[in-house]
């Protein structure tokens, strides 16, 4: 697989770098074309309650709107570096960026769920080269001597836009509508690739017809597009005891295993299988892709169960979660310095306690919980965040032979993707059941003849309430509890995950620096 982040040829070496104002100005639209992109995979976290309302159907069903960007995204970035081989970096860059404020528009006109979440697919589906073609440009038009603001400018806009992200998503849903979360992204779009096609089209990089692996790719999308839908709908299905789950189960198996045979034979793998032979980098993947299914996982079940539970609206929803993200982008600086002095295996160490922390934290939450004590934890997960990515993927690439690091570097980013959106399928699945086996818990303290219940009834009868109304008060407050003590559960199993994997990142090898790791941190 070409390298999703370092272009096929560099025509710097052709037209000199950039300066003055066309550079700002340059470095300012690839930035956006960035900052569009990954606000897309978090804007929607807090809308979809909202979403789901409007559309008539669950809260539950409205995450496939997440999970079907996010596979879609994971699934098109071993693509990316023949597209870039192909047809050049600049157009293939502009290209998916027209193409995504295209397939963002038709998102704000859905009329229905499915037709959501097809265009949602749409969109991931073009957006897979923005964030590795915008890093390579702004590579190529700074002078050599500020490469390392290039990569700060791409760095800071991958931090900055989760944050935007909820509070963005949060108040369009309230004071606006949830399709425009969407349609804000065409004028940005639309400037974007007018202005990066108006500077950079003389830069072209040189085309090279390199084959592709057309077979492995569509055998790729086979089984992981049966095993996300089978996530997607198996609760709804009741899982295996559904004909149709047992058939995308099937499905997945069977595509799975043909396309590993496939990839095996195949002198030119869309996949590179032979990096599964470095212990260093199946280690720092897989500890990887739990790490980030976990953070994943929980940054969209957070905000769901404080809308649908506890009472906030989107806007107050996104807010809570924005403290990680700002302390994410004032720290990574110190921490990229931190890096270069220290074994990437202690910093990775210290985000993953951070996150263990973390979600202990919000293991402690009560009914009554307040909004700084659900901000405490977010500020500590932002430590986490700082320092996870980079380290994470330094020690990944530690070792692969440098012929293979753009393979590595693509398949990083994919498996990590698509480990995110698969644990957003399973998280929802989690939580109900848990919620499910709690409420039938309180149910059988809260029997009739129970005194507590029978206090309850009569304070609530006192002020007015009918026998059936209280009853509903008295269900909707257990029903309430039985979420929150699932939430809890789920963040204590979450804190006590990311502590048994932590003892892994010390089978790989040493590593300093992070400068392999840039290529892939996204």
């Amino acid at each position: 697989m070409a390298n999703a982040a370092q272009p096929p040829g560099q025509p710097s070496g052709m037209l000199a770098p950039m300066t003055g104002s066309l550079l700002a100005i340059t470095a300012i639209a690839l930035a956006l074309g960035t900052f569009m992109q990954v606000l897309d995979t978090t804007i929607a976290n807090v809308s979809l309650p909202t979403i789901a309302g409007n559309l008539g159907v669950s809260a539950d069903q409205g995450t496939w709107v997440v999970t079907a960007f996010a596979v879609a995204n994971g699934a098109s970035v071993p693509l990316t570096g023949w597209l870039m081989g192909r047809y050049g970096v600049v157009k293939t860059f502009v290209g998916s960026v027209a193409l995504f404020t295209v397939a963002s528009f038709l998102c704000g006109i859905s009329w229905n769920l499915p037709s959501l979440i097809f265009f949602r697919i749409l969109q991931g589906a073009v957006s897979g080269p923005m964030i590795p073609g915008s890093q390579a440009l702004l590579i190529m038009i700074f002078p050599a001597t500020q490469r390392g603001t290039a990569l700060a400018i791409w760095s800071m806009t991958t931090l900055v836009a989760p944050i935007c992200g909820p509070i963005l998503g949060g108040y369009i849903s309230d004071n606006i509508a949830w399709p425009w979360i969407f349609l804000i992204n065409l004028p940005v779009g639309i400037l974007c690739s007018i202005v990066c096609w108006r500077n950079m089209r003389s830069r072209e990089t040189p085309i090279h017809k390199n084959p592709i692996d057309r077979t492995g790719f569509l055998l790729l999308l086979v089984w992981v597009g049966a095993l996300q839908t089978m996530l997607d709908t198996g609760k709804d299905a009741d899982w295996f005891n559904s004909p149709i789950i047992i058939t995308e189960a099937i499905i997945a198996v069977i595509g799975f295993t043909a396309w590993l045979i496939w990839e095996l034979n195949e002198p030119y793998p869309i996949i590179d299988l032979s990096l599964f032979k470095n212990r260093n980098f199946v280690l720092a993947t897989g500890v990887s892709c739990v790490g980030f299914a976990i953070f994943f996982a929980t940054n969209l079940l957070q905000p769901l169960w404080l809308q649908t539970r506890m009472g906030y609206i989107a806007t107050w929803a996104g807010l809570v979660a924005a403290p990680s993200g700002v302390v994410a982008v004032i720290l990574t600086p110190f921490a990229a310095r931190l890096m270069n002095r220290f074994d990437a295996r202690w910093t990775a160490s210290l985000s993953f306690v951070a996150y263990a922390f973390s979600f202990y934290l919000r293991s402690l939450f009560t009914s009554d919980v307040d909004f700084y004590a659900l901000v405490i934890p977010m500020l500590v997960q932002g430590l986490a965040m700082s320092v996870f990515f980079v380290s994470m993927v330094t020690l990944a690439l530690n070792g692969v032979p440098g012929n293979q690091v753009p393979a590595a570097s693509g398949m990083y980013n994919f498996l990590r993707i698509c480990a995110g959106s698969f644990a957003a399928s399973l998280v929802t699945t989690a939580w109900d059941r848990s919620a499910a086996l709690h409420q039938t818990r309180l149910s059988e303290v809260m029997a009739p003849l129970d005194p507590a219940f029978t206090q309850t009834m009569a304070k609530l009868q006192g002020v007015g309430l009918s026998t059936q109304q209280a009853l509903g008060a008295v269900t909707n407050q257990v029903t309430s509890q039985a979420y929150l003590l699932a939430t809890i559960d789920i963040f204590r199993v979450c804190a006590f995950l990311m502590l048994a994997v932590l003892p892994l990142i010390w089978l790989t090898k040493k590593a300093l620096g992070a400068g392999a790791a840039s290529a892939a941190a996204d």
